[in-house]
């Protein structure tokens, strides 16, 4: 509904509901990534006995790579490409320093566990991960853009999206 009590345009409630599945796909594809971090760092801090943070570093950096490939195919439903692909550790950059900060904050600050510390740290960076991904990985790569078009992110009604 708009403000004056008139009902959206189609094409802003496509592109709203399209939003949501793409934020709940996210959220599904963000819960097996963070299984595969979480395995990951027990696996090197008790496993093989790395101290927490570069437990947490190494698990993340390779969680990542999972990360990307079904972000691209299974949320936003795009062409993994390699321009994405090393763009989307960008994507990671506020994720990585807010679960960094936030698992030292949480252990060393606050005296918690350091086995579920990384868990709280990781809830507090899904939104800010989902604008910036949404925003690299819906951005068209160049060769894909007509000759003289702008970088902006593509109208989705315009674009449909194939699954």
């Amino acid at each position: 509904m708009t403000a004056a009590g008139a009902e959206a345009p189609a094409p802003t409630r496509a592109r709203r509901a399209r939003a949501w599945g793409q934020l709940v796909r996210f959220a599904l594809v963000g819960a097996v990534n963070t299984g595969t971090y979480y395995a990951c760092y027990l696996a090197l801090l008790h496993g093989a006995g790395l101290p927490y943070v570069a437990a947490h570093v190494i698990a993340f950096a390779s969680s990542m790579v999972g990360s990307f490939f079904l972000n691209s195919r299974f949320t936003y439903r795009t062409r993994p490409t390699l321009r994405k692909f090393l763009l989307f550790p960008l994507t990671n950059v506020a994720n990585f320093a807010i679960t960094t900060g936030g698992v030292y904050v949480l252990v060393d600050v606050a005296g918690m566990d350091d086995t579920y510390a990384p868990l709280i740290a990781a809830a507090a960076a899904i939104p800010i991960t989902f604008v910036v991904s949404r925003t690299i990985m819906l951005r068209p790569d160049d060769r894909d853009r007509p000759r003289g078009a702008h970088a902006a992110e593509p109208d989705p009604a315009a674009h449909p999206v194939r699954g």
